[in-house]
This record gives structure tokens, C-alpha cells and sequence, in this order.
């Protein structure tokens, strides 16, 4: 059992990959489980300084972590992200285009520039960052016939499928996501790169935190998870990570939710403690 465990431990041996977003939260979440699995991670984000202390920490962990500077509204950071992780390590096999933001305002009050941003960062950005990815990865397998294909994993959200009404672009840019996703597994399954979503439901994060913070919001969200609590960035990481495997072989055009059985809730239930 113990080299059952220690080859399972290690499903990405030899694997490159680059996470947008991926100083901390559920970014940092994805770095972590992929350097678990055996990966080298590319942390690529728009807060340099957070990206590098977070790529010291695996480092020290023994494991094996690059940080870039990358805004992915803007194509020439995505690509330089990509190039990083070739250039340090000779290749890339998966892309985790996790970056994203959120704003809140009442819908009649929302700004065209809030609504903008949002849309540019989670949605123009995983256009960008997948396509510099698989632009990428096409051109290894064209040179290496023996490349055994990449994956490409993007950050949807539980928003992508119900709506909040204070978050429109955030609901619209995730939505987008899904399509997005449901595209390019299309376009690049002849090129031999599968391509997955992850939905997280309500996960421990500043963007939790920012919709969130008080006790009354938090009951809230409570009382629409069945499970009961709020879900870990570690919880999210293990499903990408799965998404970035060899044991996700058959899957493509998927978006799996993590989310405590959100989803699958048609009223509320009661919060524990309260």
C-alpha cells in the first residue's frame, strides 16, 4: 500500500505548469497540490512580491516554484508566463487559469468600468493565459511527437450557474468561463490537450472574505451548504490537480463544482452553532 500511496503522491512527476493568480487563495491552493503531485509551478500574478514569498514556501518544502509578475488582461504577460516556465523548465504541460476578481454593487448601481474590470480580468484572462498556453503546447507536440499532451484548467465558479444580484459581472464572467471552457476542449482535443473547469462553491479566500465578512453574511452562506462549512483552497487544488492528471485520461469539456452541495440545494438548511 505505501507504493500505491507514494506513486499516486506522484501523478505529475516531470509535469510543468504555470497558475495565474497563483500567489495565494485558491491560486496558491492549486500551486500547492500540483508541487504535492510532483509538478514545477510557474506561480504567475499581478502582486509580484505575495507570488514570490509564496514560491519561497514550496521551494523550502522541497519542492519546485517559479514567480512571474502577469496581469492576464494584457496578452504579452501571459505569454512571458508561459515563456518563464519554458524557459526554466525546457516545456509546458498544464495551464491553471485560476486569476480572477469580483465587485459588488447593487445592479442598478454597478459601473460600466466595475463591470469592465471584472470581465477583463475573469474572463479576457483566461481567454489570454489558455490561449498563450496552448499556443504553446501545440507547437511541443508539432516538434516532439512524443509529448504526451497537456491540460489546461480553468476557474469557474458555483456564480457561473445561479446569480447573486450584486455581483453582475462576476456572474457574467463566469458564465462566460464555462463557455469558454466548453470551446476550447473542442478546438484542441485533435491537438491532444483536454480542457476542465473547476466551480468552487464558497471557498476561504479574500474574495470570500470581501462579500462575506460578517457574521450574518457568513450564516448565509452557511445555511446554502449543505456540508456545512466553508470549503479549503487546498479542497479546490486536489480537484485541479486530478483535472491535471493522467486520471482525468477520458475527460474533457468538463466543469466539476466543488462546492458542499450547493447545487444540489432546492432550500436552506440549518446552520450549525446558530
Amino acid at each position: 500500500m505505501a507504493a500505491i500511496a507514494s506513486a499516486a503522491s506522484q501523478r505529475l512527476a516531470g509535469k510543468v505548469a504555470v497558475v495565474t493568480g497563483g500567489a495565494k487563495g485558491i491560486g496558491y491552493g492549486c500551486a500547492r497540490s500540483l508541487c504535492k503531485e510532483g509538478a514545477k509551478v510557474v506561480l504567475a500574478d499581478v502582486d509580484l512580491t505575495t507570488a514570490q514569498h509564496s514560491a519561497q514556501e514550496l521551494v523550502s518544502a522541497g519542492h519546485s516554484a517559479h514567480a512571474v509578475k502577469c496581469d492576464v488582461r494584457h496578452k504579452a504577460d501571459c505569454e512571458s508566463a508561459v515563456a518563464a516556465a519554458v524557459e526554466k523548465w525546457g516545456k509546458l504541460d498544464i495551464m491553471v487559469a485560476n486569476a480572477g476578481i469580483v465587485k459588488t454593487a447593487p445592479f442598478l448601481d454597478m459601473t460600466e468600468q466595475d463591470f469592465d474590470d471584472v470581465v477583463d480580468v475573469n474572463l479576457k484572462g483566461v481567454f489570454l493565459s489558455c490561449q498563450a498556453a496552448a499556443r504553446q503546447m501545440v507547437a511541443q507536440r508539432e516538434t516532439d511527437p512524443s509529448w504526451s499532451g497537456g491540460a489546461i484548467v480553468t476557474m469557474s465558479s458555483v456564480n457561473a450557474v445561479m446569480a447573486m444580484p450584486t455581483i453582475a459581472g462576476y456572474n457574467a464572467s463566469k458564465g462566460g468561463v464555462n463557455g469558454l471552457t466548453y470551446c476550447m476542449a473542442l478546438a484542441l482535443a485533435p491537438h491532444g490537450i483536454r480542457v476542465n473547469g473547476v466551480g468552487p462553491g464558497s471557498i476561504a479566500t479574500d474574495v470570500l472574505a470581501s462579500v462575506a465578512g460578517d457574521p450574518a453574511a457568513r450564516n448565509r452562506i452557511l445555511s446554502r451548504t449543505p456540508m456545512g462549512r466553508i470549503g479549503q483552497p487546498d479542497e479546490i487544488g486536489e480537484v485541479v490537480a486530478f483535472l491535471a492528471s493522467e486520471a482525468s485520461s477520458y475527460m474533457t469539456g468538463q466543469v466539476l463544482y466543488v462546492d458542499g452541495g450547493r447545487l444540489a440545494l432546492n432550500s436552506t438548511v440549518p446552520v450549525p452553532g446558530s
